[in-house]
């Protein structure tokens, strides 16, 4: 059970666990019909894609691997500078497999077009992506969705693999931090661009 303290930096709850729940089922018979007789590879990009990886792959009734990638971004303000590293590459040869991309959100879509970019030179039968979370507004980059979760407004969320510094990750539904937790973007920007979850534009 999640501590009244975390619970209380949440100013709303923006998607139940429920409502999540149930969309990643449907993602799931979605994946299933699209990739049937298929051997499907599902690659996580760290650490924000963690639950919603996990749960996605329990509603794939189809053979399946995982793997993950991490990436960091670079960048001196709250906006991405689109100049992105991998930290940890996959473990898998994907050439001549059929690849999913699974993220928790997307913003900008510049650290998802590089990582796309990057899988693609390595010869996979198909590639496609997998979104929980889609911030149309933040776009900058032209990123096609194969399937996604829910799209939201351009607010700060938490919960379900998303963080903030590290925490609320662990929470089972998706919420609005309180401002006041992120008032020092400056502050947010140089510890989320090591590896959490950069929403302003990540």
């Amino acid at each position: 059970m999640v501590s009244e303290i975390v619970l209380d930096d949440i100013q709303d709850v923006l998607i139940t666990e429920e409502a999540i729940r149930n969309r990643v089922g449907e993602l799931g018979g979605q994946i299933v019909a699209d990739y049937e007789g298929k051997e499907l590879i599902l690659v996580g990009v760290l650490k924000g894609a963690l639950m919603f990886i996990v749960d996605l792959a329990r509603a794939i009734d189809l053979p399946l691997e995982i793997d993950f990638m991490a990436i960091s971004s670079y960048g001196k303000s709250t906006a991405s500078s689109g100049v992105v590293r991998i930290v940890k590459d996959l473990d898998t040869n994907i050439e001549g497999r059929h690849v999913l991309i699974v993220e928790d959100i997307v913003d900008t879509g510049l650290t998802l077009k590089y990582i796309r970019e990057v899988l693609e030179t390595r010869n996979p039968a198909s590639l496609r992506i997998c979104a929980l979370l889609d911030k149309k507004k933040q776009r900058k980059a032209d990123v096609r969705l194969d399937y996604l979760g829910f799209e939201i407004a351009d607010q700060f969320v938490v919960g379900y693999g998303l963080d903030f510094a590290e925490l609320y990750r662990n929470l089972a539904f998706i919420g609005i931090l309180k401002p006041e937790k992120y008032a020092d973007a400056q502050a947010m920007a140089d510890r989320q661009l090591r590896g959490g979850n950069y929403q302003p534009g990540g």
